[in-house]
């Protein structure tokens, strides 16, 4: 089987290493089976997508829609470079799967509105798939309502005409969406669990994503939910372009 590549941007390496074993476990990969690129750590490697069975964009601290003085270098580095990416994997409608900064990045290129208005706080969302959602490949095995974990900034305010929206929530309409056949993006984090997010919220909180003091409390907040079921896109993405 030709490997996934997981395309990373996150800097502090628990976080990175803690994502990347969400992504090996929930989609049951190997480590041979998903190589990894730490965007952030340097630039983008010259990619043959021929040699990968898929490609995933994991969550990231940047936010596409901050104005342009807003950004580093490194976070301009790393969208142009997912921007020439995108290019490629558009035109050849190559299995791509966007989780959270997916919206941003795949969103923003296929000529989304993507701005604060529909921003969620770190925990649990109840998530309904529409009409569309109901029959695709992807989703295929998930209940019409499930609960996942979310936190951003940023979120698709107006979907580009061509897109399929596959999912919602009362707090952030655009959950999930399709490009072309192959090509999605979601908002909430399917590889996220409750073990998951605690880490997280203790990686990051003097990270100015939320008050320090409200870690604690936060992470209890997180041990409230059951998440289970968001797990079953990346077993679906594996399964359905592993080759």
């Amino acid at each position: 089987m030709k490997p996934f590549l997981l395309l990373a941007s996150r800097a502090e390496d628990a976080a990175a290493e803690d994502e990347y074993q969400a992504y090996l476990r929930y989609g049951r990969l190997d480590p041979e089976q998903l190589k990894r690129v730490r965007m952030e750590a340097g630039p983008l490697p010259a990619l043959d997508l021929s040699d990968y069975s898929g490609i995933i964009v994991g969550g990231s601290p940047f936010t596409s829609s901050d104005p342009p003085d807003h950004k580093s270098q490194v976070q301009h580095r790393v969208e142009a470079e997912l921007a020439r990416l995108l290019d490629r994997v558009v035109e050849e409608d190559f299995p791509f799967l966007g989780a959270c900064y997916g919206v941003g990045t795949l969103g923003l290129h296929e000529g989304a509105v993507i701005d604060r208005t529909y921003g969620e706080g770190l925990g649990g969302a109840t998530i309904t798939l529409t009409p569309e959602g109901l029959v695709d490949p992807l989703l295929q095995g998930l209940p019409e309502s499930f609960t996942a974990f979310t936190g951003h900034k940023e979120a698709c305010t107006v979907l580009p005409p061509h897109a399929v929206l596959l999912a919602t929530s009362p707090a952030c309409p655009v959950q999930m969406f399709r490009i072309k056949e192959n090509l999605y993006a979601t908002q909430f984090h399917p590889e996220l669990d409750v073990g998951g997010l605690v880490t997280r919220i203790d990686i990051y909180r003097h990270a100015g994503y939320f008050p320090p003091e409200s870690a604690e409390e936060l992470m209890e907040n997180a041990r409230r939910f059951t998440v289970t079921e968001p797990m079953t896109i990346l077993r679906n993405f594996v399964k359905l372009y592993a080759r």
